[in-house]
């Protein structure tokens, strides 16, 4: 807004300076060619100038002089009797010396002076200017406004024509197109609105295609633990020792575990697809978190993979969401340990202002073609062997949460032979 105003500022004052400066020249210009006559105090001293002159001359030549000077200047000059002169008042003021103004019918003005040794009047005959302007002011002033609204104009017109074009991209994307495309450029003065346009654009379509995913997933993940709970209903009804019924019970059990969990992964992925999360931030001990998380996941995966971890001395006070870190620490070794063969490594430290947590694995790795699919919700890549486990949130929901702490999450090829994940946020 600041540099729009000073830019606009400049504009006027620059057009203001120099149709002032034309004006002026123009007006110069007029006045040296004789056209606009000159103001009183000027015919005053001509007055002057002519009755000094006329001293020198003799009375009965005098007349002819005035008149020769007159058809010389093109100075409307002439010498009249004093007795000519009418009006007590005009007479009384030249007797004394002075001069006297008259106005004459034909829209003349008169200048009087009586000559000081002789009964006879010099007149200066001139005609005054209007009272108003005059056409060539008035057209001075119209080109001097046209001037300031055609530099305004030009000024006003790329904004005009880019705002035109915000809004018939976004009159377009409301209409359910979900795709914004505008021609704006850079150089333009709205290109930071557009590029905000775009991104909300991009976030809104983001979320339509999450919450198309989701609806998806959960027909599908529902319906699979649904049909079999079906199944387990109609065994037990029909089977005779509590041995068999026990089994169908447990796997009913099972399945409702399954449900359960995918309900909470969807409301955790869900929670932070909002707008409105609030991050409780705290300052925590990682080199006691982290090795205790990890301890944690392997008891749980009840595997004998070793998980290693390497956290910076000073990673005493890092300043994240406890809970919020946790889940991404959890869900990157769960899924590590779906690959691994035998070793995981998690590690931590700050550097360059950033605090850098990676976990890499001896596990096949993830293909290059891959490795951008792997955050989308509800994404679940190929596995070598077994049965499905998980549901395609872990690695969505370890996204979204580092962009909620202003960070970013990537997948590359580990030293170990499998994939490194690696997360960044700013220290500060």
């Amino acid at each position: 807004m600041g540099r729009h105003f000073v830019t606009l500022y400049a504009l006027i004052v620059v057009t203001l300076a120099a149709v002032s400066w034309g004006q002026d020249q123009l007006i110069r210009a007029y006045d040296q060619r004789g056209t606009i006559a000159g103001d009183e105090p000027g015919q005053g001293a001509l007055l002057a100038i002519v009755s000094t002159q006329l001293h020198t001359i003799a009375p009965d030549a005098r007349a002819q002089w005035v008149a020769d000077l007159a058809r010389d200047s093109n100075v409307d000059l002439e010498l009249l009797d004093l007795q000519d002169i009418a009006g007590a008042p005009t007479l009384a003021r030249l007797v004394r010396g002075q001069r006297a103004v008259m106005d004459a019918a034909n829209g003349q003005t008169w200048i009087l002076e009586k000559l000081a040794d002789a009964d006879q009047v010099l007149a200066f005959k001139y005609t005054p200017l209007p009272a108003g302007r005059t056409a060539l002011e008035w057209t001075l002033v119209i080109v001097f406004y046209a001037a300031i609204a055609l530099v305004l104009m030009l000024w006003l017109w790329p904004l005009t024509r880019d705002l035109r074009e915000l809004e018939r991209s976004t009159t377009t994307f409301g209409d359910r197109n979900w795709r914004f495309e505008s021609s704006i450029g850079p150089r333009s003065q709205v290109f930071g609105l557009a590029q905000a346009f775009r991104r909300m654009a991009a976030r809104i379509d983001g979320l339509i295609t999450s919450h198309k995913d989701m609806s998806n997933a959960m027909s599908h993940e529902i319906k699979t633990p649904l049909a079999r709970m079906r199944f387990e209903i109609e065994m037990a009804r029909v089977a005779h020792e509590p041995r068999k019924l026990g089994e169908h019970l447990d796997n009913l059990n099972r399945d409702i575990d399954e449900l359960n969990a995918f309900v909470s992964a969807t409301l955790d992925y869900a929670i932070l697809e909002r707008a409105e999360v609030a991050l409780n931030l705290a300052e925590h001990d990682f080199t006691h978190i982290l090795p205790a998380v990890a301890e944690s996941v392997r008891r749980a995966a009840l595997t004998d993979i070793d998980i290693a971890t390497h956290v910076a001395p000073d990673a005493t006070r890092i300043k994240c969401d406890a809970h919020l870190l946790e889940t991404v620490v959890r869900n990157l070794l769960h899924n590590a340990v779906r690959y691994a063969c035998s070793r995981i490594e998690l590690s931590f430290a700050t550097q360059s202002g950033e605090h850098v947590m990676r976990v890499d694995d001896d596990g096949p790795g993830i293909p290059s073609a891959d490795r951008s699919r792997v955050f989308e919700s509800f994404v679940q890549l190929d596995r070598r062997s077994g049965p499905k486990s998980g549901f395609g949130l872990g690695l969505a929901i370890v996204k979204r949460t580092i962009e909620w702490h202003g960070g970013r999450v990537s997948v590359a090829a580990s030293d170990l032979g499998g994939a490194r994940f690696e997360v960044r946020w700013p220290a500060a």
